[in-house]
């Protein structure tokens, strides 16, 4: 598969579900060599290989499992699977089927797409939001007044952010299916106008970017107005680190959306595979 990293590139340009599988041992005798790979989609198509008839099946239904619990796992395939030990979610010893005295070892990983941050308006916060977000590898979308768009031109190609008019903003959100976060800073401009329209579409983290008194203000209005899920915008938006400036009142913010990680929030903080490590810098 000559284009395979770009397949895989645009699977997650367009935040897709897929999950890549590469041989990373082998016993013989068997088809499949180091270093071959495939790609499963969501949908259970595969391209690639990875080994013949019996491989193909075991690794299509690990793959579309690892897609599941966004979890890499290593797939032993052997005729002798349980002198292998016992399995757990990170290594999944499977037995195989063909007469064959072969074993496979293929390394599952599901592809991460790149979490989504939504930034309202056109202040020093959501500048400083902007950046520092582009940092953690956010893909970040600023959403402004139509007539803001040509003040973003320059940063955004410079910075390599993407920038949409609000009356998109509903878009925007359900591209990300609810997996974006969404913080509105647009000190007063549109602030009804874009939770309303973020509340009703949906999203893992919404925040606002203003006093206790003013965000008091925001939600009774929008409480009147019938929107759904009020409670649920966080303000002042960002954790209390005593933030004064707008780089310190953004990395209060991201460091908010961190903690409220679905998976944090559950009390699961996702664990570092088994022999990966964090180099110090």
């Amino acid at each position: 598969m000559r284009d395979f990293f770009e397949r895989v590139a645009a699977l997650r340009r367009d935040r897709q579900d897929y999950a890549t599988a590469t041989v990373v041992g082998r016993r013989a005798p068997v088809s499949a060599h180091l270093g071959d790979r495939a790609l499963v989609y969501a949908d259970g198509r595969m391209e690639g290989f990875v080994g013949g008839a019996c491989s193909r099946e075991i690794i299509r239904k690990q793959a579309l499992e690892s897609i599941r619990t966004q979890r890499p796992r290593l797939v032993s395939i052997r005729p002798d699977a349980a002198a292998g030990g016992m399995s757990d979610p990170e290594h999944v010893f499977v037995p195989m089927t063909c007469v064959s005295e072969g074993a496979v070892d293929v390394y599952v990983e599901p592809g991460v797409r790149p979490r989504r941050l939504v930034v309202v308006g056109t202040t020093p916060v959501a500048d400083a939001l902007t950046k520092t977000a582009l940092t953690l590898d956010y893909e970040v979308v600023r959403v402004v007044d139509a007539s803001e768009e040509r003040d973003l031109e320059s940063p955004s190609a410079a910075l390599g952010f993407s920038v949409a008019p609000l009356e998109s903003l509903e878009g925007v959100l359900k591209d990300a299916r609810g997996e974006a976060s969404a913080v509105v800073a647009s000190q007063g401009h549109y602030d009804e106008q874009a939770l309303e329209t973020i509340l009703r579409s949906g999203a893992s983290y919404v925040g606002l970017v203003a006093s206790r008194k003013r965000g008091a203000t925001v939600k009774s209005w929008l409480q009147d107005a019938g929107v759904p899920g009020v409670d649920t915008v966080r303000y002042p938006a960002g954790l209390d680190l005593g933030a004064r400036t707008a780089p310190e009142v953004a990395l209060s913010i991201l460091a908010e959306i961190t903690q409220r990680r679905p998976e944090v929030v559950e009390g699961k903080p996702q664990e570092r595979s088994a022999g990966q490590r964090v180099e110090a810098p």
